[in-house]
């Protein structure tokens, strides 16, 4: 059973705002057509959750907002299923701790889902409006083919359906699919999807990752791992190596330097006004000037 928080004037707060700190939406256009895996840069950054140090996580007025900024060439969010199968934008099992609302998100149906509203982080910089969490098809109509995007699937059940919503899109070559199961990797990899497969640090200590080659496209490792392990994971075979969650240069500059090619953050703009450093950090980004200096406009990556 949901419960609702009893809270104070929050009826001015309670309507649906898809805009973020600077008012209306531009239009996003298609372009040439879908963006895909393929355009990515040779290093590439991810909004964690839109950046969630940055802007409220997993809404869509925050992904929107990380998406103009252009300081990240891949926007993240979560998915959960509700009880009548569609599929929302939530991190978390519950929702206590991001909305006005507590109890678990599987409770709900679509049409309780209208009356969720988010409760952006006082720690946040900037004013943000409280907003109803998007559903998934939401967020893959709004940046579908526009940037790429990943999702992870918290309910492995999901998963039928969440590819389900990609292929009716024409996004399978759009959207990567994280789980933190190996074998939830290959049931995406087996449905023609692009899987992605996260690791926490104290997993990698076990890890064999070289067994995993064939069928993810992405290992996303956890940035606080031993070198070796990161060394390790970085020389597997799987061509796409990303760190998680990183919110310092120095942390990022360690991950590049010891083979990652990816960085997932929570601060992709604080990152972006840090230049790259170290001898072995710097090479791995050359051909895209760091991250300072490299922007995505309309969701096409530019030098």
């Amino acid at each position: 059973m949901v419960t609702w928080t009893a809270l104070t004037g929050l009826a001015g707060l309670a309507s649906l705002a898809l805009t973020g700190q600077g008012g209306a939406l531009a239009p996003l256009e298609w372009g040439a057509g879908p963006l895909t895996v393929d355009a990515l840069p040779r290093v590439v950054y991810v909004a964690h959750r839109g950046g969630a140090r940055e802007v409220p996580e997993n809404s869509m007025s925050g992904l929107m907002a990380a998406y103009e900024r252009g300081t990240a060439q891949v926007l993240d969010f979560d998915t959960r299923m509700l009880r009548d199968g569609h599929m929302v934008v939530m991190h978390d099992e519950t929702l206590n701790r991001t909305t006005y609302l507590g109890g678990p998100v599987r409770s709900l149906g679509l049409r309780d889902w209208a009356g969720v509203r988010l409760r952006p982080r006082a720690a946040i910089p900037g004013s943000w409006r409280s907003e109803r969490p998007p559903t998934v098809a939401e967020v893959l109509d709004r940046f579908g083919g526009r940037v790429v995007l990943m999702l992870e699937a918290k309910d492995p059940e999901s998963l039928r359906t969440l590819a389900g919503l990609i292929r009716a899109r024409g996004l399978t070559r759009s959207v990567f699919v994280n789980s933190n199961r190996p074998e939830v990797a290959w049931r995406a990899h087996r449905m023609g999807l692009v899987a992605q497969l996260w690791r926490s640090a104290e997993q990698m200590r076990g890890d064999r990752p070289e067994r995993w080659a064939p069928f993810v496209d992405v290992l996303d490792v956890d940035y606080k791992a031993r070198d070796a392990d990161l060394a390790r994971a970085a020389h597997s075979g799987i061509s796409r190596v990303w760190a998680h969650t990183v919110v310092t240069p120095a942390q990022r500059d360690r991950a590049l330097a010891l083979g990652c090619n990816g960085i997932i953050t929570d601060a992709p703009g604080r990152l972006s006004r840090h230049p790259v450093k170290g001898v072995a950090a710097a090479a791995a980004v050359q051909g895209v000037k760091g991250v300072k200096g490299f922007r995505a406009v309309r969701g096409r990556p530019r030098p």
